[in-house]
C-alpha cells in the first residue's frame, strides 16, 4: 500500500511545479474560505473589471490612452448603475410588494385547487395526502415568513452594507481598470520563480472565465429584455420581476431555464386559470428558452467553455451541494479552472 502511494506521489506531484500549483490552489480556496465573506466587495469589483476591461482594451486598439479609456467606460458603467438604481428598482420594489399583497389569495387558490383533487381523482390520491401536501406547504411559508421578518429586523444593517458596497465597488472596479498591470505584476512579484505550470494554467482560465462572464452577461441582458417585452406583450403580472429572473436564472445552466417553468406557470395560472392564455405564456416562455439554448448561447459561448453538457451538470450538483447558491453561480468557472489544471497537468506528464 505504501508503494502504490509512493508511485502515484512520484508519478504526480514529483515535479516543482506541480507541487507549486498545488500549493496556490489550496491557498486560493483558504482564503475563499476564511475571508469570502469580508471580500465580497473585493470579489464584485473583480467581476465587474472583468466585463468592463474588453471594453477598455477596444478603446485602447482603436488608439485611445488607456488612462482616458478607463475613465470614459468607467463614467459609462457609471451612469448605467445610477440609472438602474433610480430607473429600475423602484419598480421592482413596487412589483415585489404587489406580489406580497396578492400571494394570501394565491395560496388560498392553491389550498382550493388542491383539495379538488381527491374528488376528481379517488383512485389515485386521498384527502389525507392532500392534508400532508397544504402542512408542507404552509410549513415552508411559515419558515420563509420568519426568514423574512429576520431580515426586516436586520434591515438597518443590511441598508448599511449596502450603501458600503455601493461606495466600496465603483473605486474598487476604476482602480482595478486602471491598476490592472502593476497590480497583477505585484502579485506575480510574490510568486515563485518556477511557476511556468500555474502561468499556464492562469492564461487559460484567465482567457476562457473572462470570455465567459462577457457572455454571460450579454445573454442574461438579451433574455431579461426578449422576457419583459415577451411578457408585457402578453400582459402578464409581475412581467419585470419575472424577466429579472428568468435572466438570472442563465448562470445555472440547464436547471435554472427548468426551474422558472414553475413560477411562470404560477403566476400565469392564478391570473388566468386552465385558458388560452395561460397556454401562451408556457409557449412564449418555452420559445425563449430554445433560442436562448440553441441559438444564443452558442452565439455568445461558443468555444469559451469547452466542457462537455453532463460534465456542467455534474459540477453544478457538486458545487451547489457543496457551497449552495454561490456554488450553484460559480459552477463553471470552477468546472473550468478544474478541467485546466487535468489538462495542464497531463499535458506536462506526457511531454
Amino acid at each position: 500500500m505504501k508503494e502504490l502511494f509512493r508511485n502515484w506521489y512520484n508519478r504526480y506531484f514529483s515535479d516543482p511545479q506541480v507541487f507549486i500549483l498545488g500549493i496556490l490552489l489550496i491557498l486560493g480556496l483558504v482564503i475563499i474560505l476564511l475571508l469570502g465573506k469580508m471580500l465580497v466587495p473585493v470579489f464584485a469589483g473583480i467581476a465587474i473589471a472583468f466585463l468592463l476591461d474588453g471594453l477598455v482594451s477596444l478603446l485602447v486598439r482603436c488608439r485611445i490612452p488607456r488612462r482616458i479609456s478607463v475613465v470614459v467606460v468607467f463614467v459609462i458603467f457609471f451612469v448605467c448603475l445610477v440609472v438602474s438604481l433610480v430607473g429600475l428598482l423602484p419598480l421592482l420594489s413596487e412589483q415585489i410588494g404587489q406580489l406580497f399583497q396578492q400571494l394570501p389569495s394565491m395560496i388560498a387558490g392553491v389550498q382550493k385547487a388542491l383539495m379538488l383533487l381527491p374528488e376528481r381523482y379517488p383512485d389515485f390520491i386521498s384527502e389525507v395526502q392532500i392534508g400532508k401536501i397544504i402542512f408542507f406547504l404552509s410549513s415552508e411559508l411559515t419558515n420563509l415568513g420568519q426568514r423574512l421578518l429576520s431580515l426586516s429586523l436586520a434591515s438597518v444593517r443590511g441598508v448599511v452594507s449596502i450603501i458600503a458596497y455601493l461606495i466600496l465597488v465603483p473605486f474598487l472596479v476604476f482602480f482595478f481598470l486602471k491598476d490592472k498591470t502593476v497590480i497583477l505584476d505585484w502579485l506575480g512579484g510574490l510568486l515563485p520563480e518556477d511557476r511556468g505550470l500555474a502561468t499556464e494554467v492562469w492564461h487559460e482560465v484567465n482567457q476562457q472565465i473572462t470570455n465567459y462572464i462577457r457572455g454571460k452577461m450579454w445573454e442574461i441582458i438579451i433574455v431579461c429584455v426578449a422576457t419583459y417585452v415577451t411578457f408585457l406583450a402578453l400582459k402578464i403580472e409581475f412581467a419585470m420581476l419575472l424577466a429579472l429572473f428568468v435572466g438570472l436564472s442563465v448562470l445555472i445552466p440547464y436547471i435554472g431555464a427548468a426551474v422558472m417553468y414553475l413560477p411562470v406557470a404560477l403566476i400565469a395560472y392564478f391570473q388566468w386559470g386552465l385558458s388560452a392564455e395561460f397556454l401562451y405564456a408556457l409557449i412564449a416562455y418555452s420559445i425563449i428558452q430554445l433560442l436562448d439554448g440553441n441559438l444564443l448561447a452558442p452565439l455568445l459561448l461558443s468555444g469559451v467553455v469547452n466542457l462537455h453538457p453532463v460534465a456542467i451538470i455534474a459540477a453544478v450538483l457538486i458545487f451547489g451541494g457543496l457551497w449552495g447558491f454561490w456554488g450553484l453561480i460559480f459552477a463553471v468557472p470552477l468546472a473550468t479552472l478544474v478541467h485546466a489544471v487535468m489538462k495542464a497537468s497531463l499535458k506536462r506528464k506526457k511531454d
